[in-house]
């Protein structure tokens, strides 16, 4: 579009407002004077300013009648926006015109009138903007030459339906686009004031021969050749074009047609059943990376990169298509992951530097292809084994390693390369981690890997490495006794992998080597319950080497100048394990001896006696908490197997509170282990009490209580400071809690009513002498008692009252707590600090 006014035009206007501001500049410097001397005078400051001469108009513009005093005229408008979208406008109902006379009124002339008037009307669009340029009216030659556009492919239409009608339409479309994208190539080079006859060129350029192949019914490989060398023509476009917009629409179209030409070579390579088949799609392969690669070496950084990734992918599928075709189908991707390695060693090539960027990334595409092909038979591997926990010592399986995975029937043929390709990339990574200055300097400046990239790296290859030799059993159909041993090694290696990884400071080698150990320890171990013996083998093993792995990384390790918590942690995980693995044996050989699971159950206590010895002889270290906190859980399941058996469960609950006892002698544990201890005995009486019939516990727990609570008196005696509840609390739980249980179930009102009256004097005492413990206990033995008590009272009061009283009463205290809301909050707030102020 041009610019109004002219250039001529514009430079009277800037004349013109330029002597409009040195006018102004004089007014504004006359006042100023005034000003100063009015400031300098004594006296009364003048109300009249004088006159202020008035802003004439510039010259050879006449006075505007309204126009401000002294303020400077506005200058004119631009009206570049109206014009364009004018311009626009008018083009577009020419194009209409043309069109609609072309069909709707072509009938009513003869062929000597068609020819004259679309001859005419076109020669004078394409003529008009060569005058117009030479005007400077660009914008008005651009109009033109759209309409000049448009009517040139009126007139091959019109040629076509006059002259050529018994041709077929899409030969003859092919090929008068090809005469068009010349002809609006030549006009816009003869014409280079113009934007639009070069690009229109390119896109013509697009359709004449996938018009052409579509007339001759070509088969794909001739569409997927038609469309590449439409792709080299827009990539000389784009490399040689003249103008961006030019080389963007040329771009765009490589992109367009190149990438529908390989992915119809692709399909074609994909599905050829023989080398011979092959070699054609190859050949357009090779060709389209060819041609990528061509254009990348004079694109943009970001388009080379892209560029050179298409052609390495282009590439692999070219060359291995052909070698594919001819070997099982077990054995496709290693092909492809052979063909991405051979292409990661052309990074130095000629190619640029963003182009050979971009084949190592295609070869990472590939790598990474063939990796995720290659995992479907770990996972069938790793979660097969689940089925076991439904199995247990049912004896070996049949079809050894894929029987016990339960993958017998799946296509192991076609997966049987899943191993090999695993283990490849484990190995490539491994050794550009070991090697990881040299390979950077043999690559050169195409590879600038982030400072991390190295530890992805060498965090990436043992798990790789591992799920290969973990696939690997049931890929070669093992038996069970091997595919067993196989994994059993597999966890003892990678563990000492990471062992030697934290040793070393190798922190992520050493996380994915612990988490890939105690993934295969889960899977092996799930693998072992079929058998008896592979029970006490595998969970022996892994009890021996995750505390082998612990005792190893006790070593410090780390630099001092930074404290690494990654060693402790995973230290403190492989002895919880341990603990776990102990558990499991425990078990077993209860179950071995043919025991009931009650009579089990105190098997399962020596695991948590041997942590609280250990924890003893571990004191302050930062494993010795973990390891007895796992030993005191693997108690429960010990609890919970004597829940059959009221007896065991009462021996089970009293060797639980010795060993808490035996925990709480030492002073760290005392504040926790002294309470659980308490319980646990308490506990373990009252269930002995139940097991042995007994109605009157009172009989058996006062005795305990009293003298406890004289062993209280005496320490509260000795030290003033002890808590109520160190002192009274196991002495007075031990009777008040069977008795409330008894009272609950006692249908005569005589052991209620003393219940009460013993709790409502512990509740007396308790607030007399401040003791939290007396008045705890005691309030909230006598409040359930008297709710046992009130209980069928308050149900006949309440089955007798209408329906609406309950709700009602709700909302009324609902609203009364609401009203009083703050002084109840306060309220509570004392209550509590009482109860915290007490002993």
């Amino acid at each position: 579009m041009e610019h109004l006014p002219p250039p001529a035009e514009e430079l009277a206007l800037l004349d013109r407002e330029l002597a409009g501001l040195d006018l102004r500049r004089s007014q504004l410097l006359h006042r100023r004077a005034w000003l100063v001397s009015v400031l300098r005078t004594p006296g009364p400051l003048p109300v009249v300013p004088p006159p202020v001469p008035s802003f004439p108009p510039p010259a050879g513009r006449p006075p505007t009648p309204f126009a401000a005093p002294g303020r400077p005229p506005v200058p004119a408008v631009r009206t570049r926006g109206a014009q364009n979208v004018l311009l626009v406008l008018g083009g577009l109902l020419l194009t209409i015109a043309a069109i609609a006379f072309t069909l709707v009124g072509w009938g009513q002339l003869g062929i000597g009138g068609r020819s004259a008037v679309l001859a005419t009307v076109t020669a004078a669009a394409l003529a008009a903007p060569a005058a117009l340029l030479r005007r400077g009216l660009s914008s008005t030659a651009e109009s033109l030459a759209a309409l000049a556009s448009v009517l040139m492919v009126l007139d091959a239409y019109a040629l076509h339906e006059v002259a050529l009608a018994g041709t077929s339409g899409l030969g003859f479309a092919a090929a008068a686009s090809a005469v068009l994208a010349v002809l609006w190539a030549g006009y816009g080079l003869l014409l280079g004031g113009l934007r639009l006859p070069l690009p229109a060129a390119v896109l013509g350029a697009q359709l004449p021969l996938l018009l052409w192949a579509w007339a001759e019914r070509a088969d794909v490989l001739v569409f997927a050749g038609a469309l590449l060398a439409t792709a080299a023509l827009d990539c000389a476009i784009a490399v040689r074009g003249k103008g961006i917009a030019v080389r963007v629409t040329a771009c765009s179209g490589l992109w367009v047609t190149g990438g529908a030409g390989l992915l119809l070579a692709l399909v074609k390579s994909l599905v050829a059943d023989a080398p011979a088949g092959a070699v054609a799609p190859g050949a357009l392969l090779l060709a389209g990376a060819a041609i990528a690669l061509c254009g990348a070496r004079r694109a943009p950084a970001a388009v080379a990169v892209a560029g050179g990734l298409v052609a390495g992918l282009a590439a692999v599928a070219g060359v291995a298509g052909v070698v594919v075709a001819g070997v099982p189908g077990g054995w496709v991707v290693p092909v492809y992951l052979l063909c991405g390695g051979a292409l990661a060693a052309c990074v130095r090539a000629p190619l640029g530097r963003p182009a050979g960027q971009g084949l190592v990334w295609a070869a990472g595409v590939v790598a990474a292809g063939s990796v995720l092909f290659s995992l479907p038979p770990v996972v069938v591997s790793l979660t097969g084994p689940v089925v076991q926990l439904g199995r247990v010592w049912s004896g070996a399986p049949h079809g050894g390693a894929r029987g016990v995975a339960g993958a017998e029937g799946l296509p192991w043929t076609e997966m049987a390369s899943a191993p090999v390709v695993l283990l490849v990339v484990a190995a490539v990574l491994a050794a550009a981690y070991r090697s990881w200055e040299g390979v950077l300097r043999w690559a050169g400046p195409v590879l600038s890997p982030m400072p991390s990239a190295r530890g992805a790296v060498g965090a990436t290859a043992p798990v790789l490495g591992w799920a290969g030799l973990t696939v690997l059993p049931a890929a070669l159909d093992a038996s069970y006794a091997v595919a067993v041993s196989v994994q059993l090694v597999l966890v003892a290696v990678v563990f000492a992998v990471a062992v030697a990884g934290l040793r070393r400071g190798a922190t992520g080698v050493a996380l994915t080597a612990s988490v890939c150990g105690a993934v295969g320890a889960v899977d092996v171990a799930l693998l072992s319950l079929s058998t008896e013996a592979a029970t006490y083998a595998v969970f022996g093993t892994l009890l021996v080497a995750l505390v082998a792995a612990a005792a190893a990384l006790e070593v410090p390790v780390v630099p001092a100048s930074r404290p690494d918590r990654v060693p402790a942690t995973v230290q403190a995980v492989a002895a919880c394990a341990a603990v776990l693995c102990g558990v499991v044996l425990a078990g077993a050989c209860g179950a071995s001896l043919g025991l009931a699971a009650h009579r089990a159950a105190p098997l399962l206590l020596a695991v948590p006696a041997v942590t609280v010895l250990l924890g003893a002889r571990l004191k302050a270290h930062a494993v010795a908490l973990p390891v007895e906190l796992t030993g005191a859980a693997t108690a429960l399941p010990a609890v919970g197997m004597a829940l059959g058996d009221l007896p065991f469960l009462a021996l089970v609950l009293a060797l639980c509170a010795v060993l808490a006892a035996g925990t709480a002698l030492r002073p760290e544990r005392r504040p926790v282990a002294g309470y659980v201890a308490t319980g646990l005995f308490v506990t373990a009486s009252w269930v002995r009490l139940s097991a042995s019939g007994v109605s009157s516990p009172e009989a058996y727990t006062l005795p305990v209580t009293v003298a406890a609570l004289v062993i209280g008196v005496l320490r509260r005696r000795r030290d003033p400071a002890a808590s109520s509840w160190t002192a009274y609390g196991a002495g007075l739980a031990a009777t008040l809690v069977p008795s409330l249980l008894a009272a609950w179930a006692d249908p005569h009102w005589l052991r209620p009513l003393l219940l009460g009256a013993a709790a409502l004097l512990i509740t007396l005492l308790g607030a007399r002498w401040r003791l939290q413990a007396l008045l705890v206990l005691g309030g909230a033995v006598l409040a359930l008692d008297a709710l046992h008590e009130l209980a069928p009272y308050v149900v006949q009061v309440v089955g007798a009252m209408p329906r609406w009283v309950a709700p009602a009463l709700a909302g009324a205290l609902l609203l009364a707590v609401g009203a009083t809301y703050e002084k109840r909050l306060r309220d509570a707030r004392r209550l509590r600090d009482a109860l915290g102020r007490m002993r």
